[in-house]
């Protein structure tokens, strides 16, 4: 057994506002109230004029896993009208360039061609700003070499190696959905970073030495379980083998990632989506929560999404909320990357009384 990681204090947890907004469907103006959210932030001005705004998308699974015979930004994908009015903001704002990119489900795919498949107007969300541009970061994708974000203390993977976009970038945003993970508990901005891991390297059938440009399976082996070490062109785990329980790698893992690639900013699509995992399986089921949140932290984001979900913050393993795993908020607060104290959150615009909407009721 894995001794638990002792507090690492490399710094005090920061706290920082998070804003909470209504919105009963995605045709009830999510642009202006996203606009309200970033204003009651302070303002998005300063953090992407003229700047590139790279924006992770959730985008979990393949295209074609449709719910009910509704397509995934319903149940477990982030909604395009979101990302389409995030992509407008930023532009009015003064953004030089927007990006969007995800790990296209294991295939090489241009991400345009991917999101079509799930009924996304990509002309679209193309107009939605200047100078809009995608990218498939399952693998180099159209970069030249990958890059190497290293995120100081480290409790399981020193640094690593992602497509060049989406570190070489001057705003990271993580547009996630409002949903349980099978292994983690919730998942939200944090736990979106996963998917900047190219399968080419960290995948099941990554390249022992080099990077296996044509990847087809996901990233369980070396993320969940340690059963492989990722291709050796990138630094390996620190202790391989010291432990295969998903629930207390998963949660590290996703505090390592944060600290490698810091969030900017942090939305969270809780209009409609799902509990009970992180795709449709037996045991899960859409819900519609009606809620947007969005801060500028995210470990403070991802706690008030929490508690909006009915669960404590700072619960510990085998509680609700984190029935299989160390908790991921906790671990990210030890090293300084924000508070998971709700005490401490100033939560603006609707409180998570109002907004609360309990997913394992």
């Amino acid at each position: 057994m894995v001794a638990a990681t002792p507090l690492l204090n490399a710094k005090p947890a920061a706290a920082a506002p998070v804003a909470i907004a209504k919105a009963a469907t995605y045709d009830d103006d999510v642009t202006a109230k996203l606009k309200t959210m970033f204003d009651q932030l302070g303002g998005i001005g300063k953090l992407v004029k003229n700047k590139t705004v790279t924006i992770k998308l959730n985008l979990t699974g393949p295209p074609t896993n449709f719910v009910n015979g509704r397509p995934p930004q319903f149940t477990h994908w982030t909604h395009p009208e979101l990302a389409g009015a995030a992509a407008h903001l930023f532009d009015r704002a003064g953004a030089k360039r927007v990006r969007f990119v995800e790990s296209g489900a294991n295939t090489n795919i241009p991400l345009e061609e991917f999101i079509a498949k799930a009924n996304w107007d990509v002309k679209a969300l193309q107009s939605a700003a200047k100078v809009v541009e995608f990218e498939n970061t399952v693998n180099l994708g159209k970069g030249k070499k990958y890059v190497r974000p290293v995120g100081e203390g480290a409790y399981m993977f020193p640094a690593w190696d992602v497509n060049e976009i989406c570190a070489e970038t001057d705003v990271f945003v993580s547009m996630a959905k409002l949903k349980n993970h099978a292994i983690c508990g919730v998942t939200l901005s944090m736990k979106n970073l996963y998917g900047c891991t190219p399968a080419s390297i960290y995948g099941a059938d990554a390249g022992v030495d080099e990077p296996n440009e044509n990847p087809k399976t996901p990233r369980a082996a070396v993320g969940h379980q340690g059963t492989r070490a990722p291709s050796k062109c990138a630094l390996g785990e620190l202790n391989f083998g010291a432990s295969h329980d998903p629930g207390f790698r998963m949660p590290r893992v996703i505090s390592d990632l944060v600290a490698a690639m810091p969030i900017h900013l942090a939305i969270i699509d809780g209009v409609e989506s799902q509990a009970g995992g992180e795709l449709p399986r037996t045991g899960t089921r859409p819900v519609k929560p009606g809620v947007l949140i969005a801060g500028m932290n995210p470990v403070c984001t991802d706690t008030v999404a929490t508690a909006v979900m009915g669960y404590n913050p700072r619960a510990v393993r085998g509680e609700p909320g984190f029935p299989k795993c160390d908790n991921q908020l906790v671990l990210a607060e030890q090293r300084g990357l924000g508070t998971c104290d709700l005490g401490r959150i100033d939560v603006r615009g609707v409180s998570v009384e109002q907004a609360m909407y309990k997913y394992d009721a």
